[in-house]
Protein backbone atom coordinates (compact mmCIF):
# COMPACT_ATOMS: atom_id res chain seq x y z
CA UNK A 1 0.00 0.00 0.00
CA UNK A 2 1.50 3.40 -1.54
CA UNK A 3 0.59 6.80 -0.85
CA UNK A 4 -1.64 8.81 -2.27
CA UNK A 5 -3.93 5.39 -2.16
CA UNK A 6 -5.81 4.41 -5.29
CA UNK A 7 -8.44 2.40 -3.28
CA UNK A 8 -10.58 3.16 -0.19
CA UNK A 9 -8.88 1.32 2.73
CA UNK A 10 -10.65 -0.58 5.03
CA UNK A 11 -9.57 1.06 8.24
CA UNK A 12 -8.07 4.62 9.41
CA UNK A 13 -7.06 4.92 12.68
CA UNK A 14 -6.56 8.58 13.96
CA UNK A 15 -4.56 9.20 17.22
CA UNK A 16 -5.01 12.88 18.31
CA UNK A 17 -5.17 13.19 22.16
CA UNK A 18 -5.76 16.22 22.88
CA UNK A 19 -6.10 20.04 23.60
CA UNK A 20 -9.80 20.79 22.48
CA UNK A 21 -8.96 23.41 20.50
CA UNK A 22 -6.88 21.03 18.37
CA UNK A 23 -9.97 17.78 18.31
CA UNK A 24 -12.14 20.68 16.92
CA UNK A 25 -9.63 21.53 14.22
CA UNK A 26 -9.03 17.52 13.42
CA UNK A 27 -12.70 16.93 12.98
CA UNK A 28 -13.24 18.48 9.56
CA UNK A 29 -10.69 16.05 8.16
CA UNK A 30 -12.28 13.40 9.92
CA UNK A 31 -15.84 14.01 8.55
CA UNK A 32 -13.72 14.59 4.88
CA UNK A 33 -12.04 10.95 5.18
CA UNK A 34 -15.69 9.85 6.11
CA UNK A 35 -17.49 11.75 3.02
CA UNK A 36 -14.94 10.52 0.64
CA UNK A 37 -14.49 6.87 1.69
CA UNK A 38 -18.01 5.99 3.04
CA UNK A 39 -17.26 2.37 3.92
CA UNK A 40 -13.92 2.92 5.63
CA UNK A 41 -14.32 2.36 9.48
CA UNK A 42 -13.02 5.04 11.46
CA UNK A 43 -10.89 4.65 14.77
CA UNK A 44 -10.60 7.53 16.98
CA UNK A 45 -7.65 7.47 19.74
CA UNK A 46 -8.29 10.28 21.68
CA UNK A 47 -8.45 11.89 25.41
CA UNK A 48 -10.57 11.74 27.99
CA UNK A 49 -12.03 15.32 28.26
CA UNK A 50 -11.87 15.29 24.53
CA UNK A 51 -13.90 12.13 24.44
CA UNK A 52 -16.73 14.26 26.79
CA UNK A 53 -16.95 16.29 23.75
CA UNK A 54 -16.78 14.44 20.55
CA UNK A 55 -17.18 11.02 21.80
CA UNK A 56 -21.10 10.44 21.21
CA UNK A 57 -20.04 10.78 16.87
CA UNK A 58 -22.25 8.80 14.98
CA UNK A 59 -19.65 6.41 12.94
CA UNK A 60 -16.88 7.06 14.69
CA UNK A 61 -15.10 4.61 16.99
CA UNK A 62 -13.38 6.69 19.70
CA UNK A 63 -10.49 4.69 22.30
CA UNK A 64 -9.72 7.04 25.19
CA UNK A 65 -6.43 7.24 26.47
CA UNK A 66 -6.25 9.65 30.00
CA UNK A 67 -3.20 10.63 30.52
CA UNK A 68 -3.75 10.65 34.05
CA UNK A 69 -3.74 6.96 34.05
CA UNK A 70 0.11 7.79 33.47
CA UNK A 71 2.25 4.10 31.93
CA UNK A 72 -1.20 2.30 32.69
CA UNK A 73 -3.04 4.43 30.06
CA UNK A 74 -0.02 2.69 27.53
CA UNK A 75 -1.00 -0.62 28.91
CA UNK A 76 -4.84 -0.19 28.51
CA UNK A 77 -4.56 1.42 24.99
CA UNK A 78 -2.49 -2.21 24.23
CA UNK A 79 -5.16 -4.36 25.55
CA UNK A 80 -7.93 -2.68 23.66
CA UNK A 81 -6.22 -2.50 20.60
CA UNK A 82 -4.23 -6.35 20.63
CA UNK A 83 -4.75 -8.05 17.43
CA UNK A 84 -5.86 -5.20 15.42
CA UNK A 85 -4.25 -3.60 12.71
CA UNK A 86 -5.45 -0.41 10.85
CA UNK A 87 -4.37 -0.08 6.93
CA UNK A 88 -3.36 4.04 7.95
CA UNK A 89 -2.45 5.73 11.48
CA UNK A 90 -3.02 9.08 10.87
CA UNK A 91 -0.49 10.58 13.97
CA UNK A 92 -1.91 13.85 13.90
CA UNK A 93 -0.23 15.21 17.32
CA UNK A 94 3.50 16.23 17.90
CA UNK A 95 4.17 15.58 21.20
CA UNK A 96 6.16 12.83 22.29
CA UNK A 97 3.02 11.28 24.87
CA UNK A 98 1.03 10.52 21.19
CA UNK A 99 4.09 9.12 19.34
CA UNK A 100 4.62 6.60 22.26
CA UNK A 101 0.92 5.65 22.33
CA UNK A 102 1.27 5.16 18.59
CA UNK A 103 3.69 1.78 19.35
CA UNK A 104 0.44 0.45 20.99
CA UNK A 105 -1.17 0.07 17.61
CA UNK A 106 -0.16 -1.54 14.66
CA UNK A 107 -0.63 0.06 10.80
CA UNK A 108 0.67 -0.90 7.49
CA UNK A 109 1.23 3.24 6.69
CA UNK A 110 2.09 5.64 9.60
CA UNK A 111 1.76 9.25 8.59
CA UNK A 112 3.10 11.83 10.42
CA UNK A 113 4.69 15.92 9.94
CA UNK A 114 7.12 16.33 7.18
CA UNK A 115 10.39 16.43 8.93
CA UNK A 116 10.52 20.15 9.70
CA UNK A 117 6.84 20.19 11.88
CA UNK A 118 7.96 16.22 13.42
CA UNK A 119 8.82 17.92 16.92
CA UNK A 120 9.88 15.75 19.27
CA UNK A 121 11.50 13.28 17.59
CA UNK A 122 7.65 11.94 15.76
CA UNK A 123 9.52 11.36 13.06
CA UNK A 124 10.85 8.26 14.23
CA UNK A 125 7.81 6.74 14.69
CA UNK A 126 6.25 7.03 11.15
CA UNK A 127 7.11 5.53 7.97
CA UNK A 128 5.48 7.97 6.00
CA UNK A 129 5.27 12.30 6.03
CA UNK A 130 2.86 14.57 4.70
CA UNK A 131 3.91 17.32 2.83
CA UNK A 132 6.34 20.26 3.94
CA UNK A 133 4.35 23.34 4.40
CA UNK A 134 5.18 26.77 5.82
CA UNK A 135 3.45 28.83 8.00
CA UNK A 136 -0.28 27.57 8.07
CA UNK A 137 -3.13 27.49 10.02
CA UNK A 138 -3.41 24.70 12.40
CA UNK A 139 -6.40 22.93 10.76
CA UNK A 140 -5.07 23.85 6.97
CA UNK A 141 -1.83 21.53 8.33
CA UNK A 142 -3.50 19.37 9.44
CA UNK A 143 -5.41 18.66 6.02
CA UNK A 144 -2.26 18.10 4.67
CA UNK A 145 -3.10 14.45 6.03
CA UNK A 146 -6.39 13.93 4.20
CA UNK A 147 -4.29 15.55 0.98
CA UNK A 148 -1.45 12.74 1.50
CA UNK A 149 -4.00 10.05 1.24
CA UNK A 150 -4.88 11.47 -2.08
CA UNK A 151 -7.92 13.32 -0.79
CA UNK A 152 -8.36 16.94 -2.35
CA UNK A 153 -11.64 17.75 -1.08
CA UNK A 154 -12.37 19.35 1.40
CA UNK A 155 -15.52 19.04 4.05
CA UNK A 156 -15.41 21.54 6.83
CA UNK A 157 -17.84 20.59 9.25
CA UNK A 158 -18.37 19.82 12.46
CA UNK A 159 -22.13 18.34 13.57
CA UNK A 160 -21.17 17.48 17.11
CA UNK A 161 -24.43 15.95 19.04
CA UNK A 162 -26.05 18.02 21.32
CA UNK A 163 -27.65 16.06 23.80
CA UNK A 164 -31.42 16.57 25.14
CA UNK A 165 -30.52 16.86 28.62
CA UNK A 166 -27.50 19.08 27.85
CA UNK A 167 -30.00 21.29 26.08
CA UNK A 168 -32.83 21.29 28.97
CA UNK A 169 -30.58 22.38 31.44
CA UNK A 170 -29.19 25.60 29.29
CA UNK A 171 -32.58 26.21 28.58
CA UNK A 172 -33.64 26.39 32.08
CA UNK A 173 -29.99 28.28 33.25
CA UNK A 174 -30.24 30.99 30.35
CA UNK A 175 -33.82 32.62 29.48
CA UNK A 176 -33.37 33.08 25.46
CA UNK A 177 -35.26 36.46 25.76
CA UNK A 178 -32.02 38.75 24.92
CA UNK A 179 -29.17 38.24 22.96
CA UNK A 180 -26.53 36.52 24.97
CA UNK A 181 -22.53 37.75 25.34
CA UNK A 182 -20.83 34.62 26.36
CA UNK A 183 -17.29 35.46 28.00
CA UNK A 184 -14.68 32.51 28.27
CA UNK A 185 -12.41 34.41 30.13
CA UNK A 186 -9.21 32.18 30.97
CA UNK A 187 -6.99 29.45 29.10
CA UNK A 188 -7.49 26.29 31.57
CA UNK A 189 -3.95 25.63 31.70
CA UNK A 190 -2.65 27.21 35.05
CA UNK A 191 0.94 27.42 33.23
CA UNK A 192 -0.09 29.00 30.42
CA UNK A 193 -2.20 32.16 32.92
CA UNK A 194 -0.26 34.66 30.12
CA UNK A 195 -3.05 34.66 27.71
CA UNK A 196 -6.63 35.90 30.84
CA UNK A 197 -7.09 39.62 30.10
CA UNK A 198 -7.50 41.44 33.69
CA UNK A 199 -11.33 40.71 35.44
CA UNK A 200 -11.64 44.59 35.42
CA UNK A 201 -11.62 44.84 31.81
CA UNK A 202 -13.62 41.84 31.42
CA UNK A 203 -16.20 43.43 33.62
CA UNK A 204 -16.12 47.07 31.88
CA UNK A 205 -17.21 45.09 28.60
CA UNK A 206 -20.04 43.12 29.99
CA UNK A 207 -21.33 45.94 31.73
CA UNK A 208 -20.97 47.44 27.81
CA UNK A 209 -22.72 44.57 26.41
CA UNK A 210 -25.79 45.32 28.72
CA UNK A 211 -25.79 48.80 28.63
CA UNK A 212 -25.34 49.39 25.07
CA UNK A 213 -26.81 46.38 23.30
CA UNK A 214 -29.42 45.01 26.31
CA UNK A 215 -27.39 41.75 25.88
CA UNK A 216 -27.49 39.20 29.00
CA UNK A 217 -23.44 38.49 30.39
CA UNK A 218 -22.77 34.73 31.08
CA UNK A 219 -19.61 33.50 32.20
CA UNK A 220 -17.95 30.32 31.31
CA UNK A 221 -14.82 28.27 31.94
CA UNK A 222 -13.82 24.94 33.79
CA UNK A 223 -13.33 23.92 37.48
CA UNK A 224 -9.70 25.16 38.45
CA UNK A 225 -9.48 27.98 40.96
CA UNK A 226 -7.91 30.01 39.02
CA UNK A 227 -11.07 30.35 36.88
CA UNK A 228 -13.56 30.80 39.66
CA UNK A 229 -11.74 33.24 41.34
CA UNK A 230 -11.65 35.30 37.68
CA UNK A 231 -15.53 35.00 37.47
CA UNK A 232 -15.60 36.29 41.23
CA UNK A 233 -13.43 38.98 40.33
CA UNK A 234 -15.04 39.72 37.08
CA UNK A 235 -18.14 39.72 39.15
CA UNK A 236 -16.69 42.87 41.62
CA UNK A 237 -16.31 45.21 39.24
CA UNK A 238 -19.28 44.80 37.27
CA UNK A 239 -22.05 47.03 37.56
CA UNK A 240 -24.24 44.47 36.38
CA UNK A 241 -23.21 41.64 37.91
CA UNK A 242 -23.17 38.98 34.96
CA UNK A 243 -24.38 34.92 35.44
CA UNK A 244 -21.46 33.13 36.22
CA UNK A 245 -21.28 29.43 34.86
CA UNK A 246 -17.87 28.74 35.74
CA UNK A 247 -17.02 25.10 36.98
CA UNK A 248 -20.62 24.26 36.42
CA UNK A 249 -20.81 23.03 32.97
CA UNK A 250 -20.06 19.96 31.30
CA UNK A 251 -18.41 20.25 27.86
CA UNK A 252 -21.72 18.90 26.39
CA UNK A 253 -23.20 21.97 28.16
CA UNK A 254 -20.99 24.19 27.11
CA UNK A 255 -21.34 23.06 23.61
CA UNK A 256 -24.62 24.14 23.53
CA UNK A 257 -24.01 27.31 25.73
CA UNK A 258 -21.92 28.36 22.78
CA UNK A 259 -24.49 27.41 20.16
CA UNK A 260 -27.02 29.76 22.69
CA UNK A 261 -24.85 32.43 22.48
CA UNK A 262 -24.57 35.78 20.03
CA UNK A 263 -21.06 36.43 20.13
CA UNK A 264 -18.05 35.04 22.63
CA UNK A 265 -14.94 36.83 24.01
CA UNK A 266 -12.23 34.38 24.60
CA UNK A 267 -8.41 34.28 24.68
CA UNK A 268 -6.70 31.53 22.71
CA UNK A 269 -8.38 28.55 24.35
CA UNK A 270 -11.09 25.78 23.77
CA UNK A 271 -14.10 27.27 23.83
CA UNK A 272 -13.04 29.94 21.26
CA UNK A 273 -13.12 26.83 18.72
CA UNK A 274 -15.82 25.03 19.66
CA UNK A 275 -17.31 28.40 18.69
CA UNK A 276 -15.94 27.78 15.32
CA UNK A 277 -18.02 24.20 15.26
CA UNK A 278 -21.10 26.20 16.00
CA UNK A 279 -21.02 29.11 13.55
CA UNK A 280 -20.69 31.54 16.93
CA UNK A 281 -18.83 34.59 15.78
CA UNK A 282 -16.03 34.92 18.36
CA UNK A 283 -13.78 38.12 19.48
CA UNK A 284 -10.48 36.46 20.36
CA UNK A 285 -8.36 38.19 22.20
CA UNK A 286 -4.11 37.75 20.76
CA UNK A 287 -1.05 38.65 22.48
CA UNK A 288 0.66 35.99 23.03
CA UNK A 289 0.01 33.42 20.26
CA UNK A 290 -0.38 34.19 16.33
CA UNK A 291 -4.16 34.58 15.55
CA UNK A 292 -3.07 33.06 11.68
CA UNK A 293 -1.74 29.52 13.34
CA UNK A 294 -4.27 29.34 16.14
CA UNK A 295 -7.21 31.51 15.72
CA UNK A 296 -10.57 31.00 15.44
CA UNK A 297 -10.87 29.48 12.03
CA UNK A 298 -14.41 30.91 11.52
CA UNK A 299 -13.95 34.69 13.14
CA UNK A 300 -10.51 35.59 11.84
CA UNK A 301 -12.06 39.23 11.49
CA UNK A 302 -13.12 39.69 14.99
CA UNK A 303 -9.75 38.48 16.40
CA UNK A 304 -7.92 41.56 18.55
CA UNK A 305 -4.74 41.11 17.62
CA UNK A 306 -1.68 42.64 19.47
CA UNK A 307 0.91 39.75 18.67
CA UNK A 308 3.28 41.78 16.39
CA UNK A 309 3.79 44.26 19.07
CA UNK A 310 4.44 41.91 21.72
CA UNK A 311 6.80 39.82 19.84
CA UNK A 312 8.87 42.96 19.11
CA UNK A 313 8.75 44.23 22.40
CA UNK A 314 9.04 40.75 24.07
CA UNK A 315 11.58 39.26 22.04
CA UNK A 316 12.92 41.89 19.26
CA UNK A 317 11.46 40.14 16.00
CA UNK A 318 8.53 40.42 13.89
CA UNK A 319 5.92 37.74 12.74
CA UNK A 320 7.35 37.07 9.64
CA UNK A 321 11.07 36.34 11.48
CA UNK A 322 10.05 34.74 14.30
CA UNK A 323 9.61 30.74 14.41
CA UNK A 324 6.18 30.06 13.17
CA UNK A 325 3.98 28.76 16.87
CA UNK A 326 6.54 31.10 18.63
CA UNK A 327 4.53 32.18 21.88
CA UNK A 328 5.07 35.40 24.09
CA UNK A 329 5.59 34.77 27.67
CA UNK A 330 4.80 37.72 29.95
CA UNK A 331 2.17 37.90 32.17
CA UNK A 332 2.10 41.62 31.25
CA UNK A 333 1.36 41.32 27.53
CA UNK A 334 -2.58 40.52 27.78
CA UNK A 335 -2.72 44.34 29.06
CA UNK A 336 -1.61 45.53 25.63
CA UNK A 337 -4.91 45.26 24.66
CA UNK A 338 -7.46 48.31 25.75
CA UNK A 339 -11.02 47.87 26.86
CA UNK A 340 -12.29 50.30 24.26
CA UNK A 341 -10.62 47.77 21.49
CA UNK A 342 -12.84 44.99 22.83
CA UNK A 343 -16.07 47.29 23.19
CA UNK A 344 -15.75 48.98 19.70
CA UNK A 345 -15.28 45.60 17.91
CA UNK A 346 -18.06 44.23 20.14
CA UNK A 347 -20.35 47.07 18.32
CA UNK A 348 -19.07 45.99 15.44
CA UNK A 349 -20.12 42.51 15.73
CA UNK A 350 -23.14 43.29 16.59
CA UNK A 351 -24.04 45.82 13.67
CA UNK A 352 -22.85 43.13 11.38
CA UNK A 353 -25.40 40.69 12.90
CA UNK A 354 -28.03 43.16 12.34
CA UNK A 355 -26.85 43.86 9.09
CA UNK A 356 -27.24 40.47 8.32
CA UNK A 357 -30.39 39.27 9.57
CA UNK A 358 -32.50 42.21 7.78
Amino acid sequence: MQLPLRDAPESICILRLSAIGDVCHTLPVVRTLQAHWPQTRITWVIGRVEAELLGDIPGIEFIIFDKADGWRAYRSLHAKLRGRRFDVLLLMQIALRASVASLMLRADIRLGFDRARAKDYQWLFTNARIAARERQHVMEGLFGFAEALGIEERVVRWDIPQPPAAVERIATLVPADKPLLLISPCSSDRRRNWRNWSPDRYAAVADHAVERHDMQVVLSGGRSDQEKAMGRAIAQHSRHHPRDLIGQTSLKELLVLIDRATAVIAPDSGPAHIASTVGTPVIGLYVTSNPSRTGPHCSQQWVINHYPQALQAELGLTPEEAPWGKRVRSAEAMSRIATIEVTQRLDELMRHILTSSN
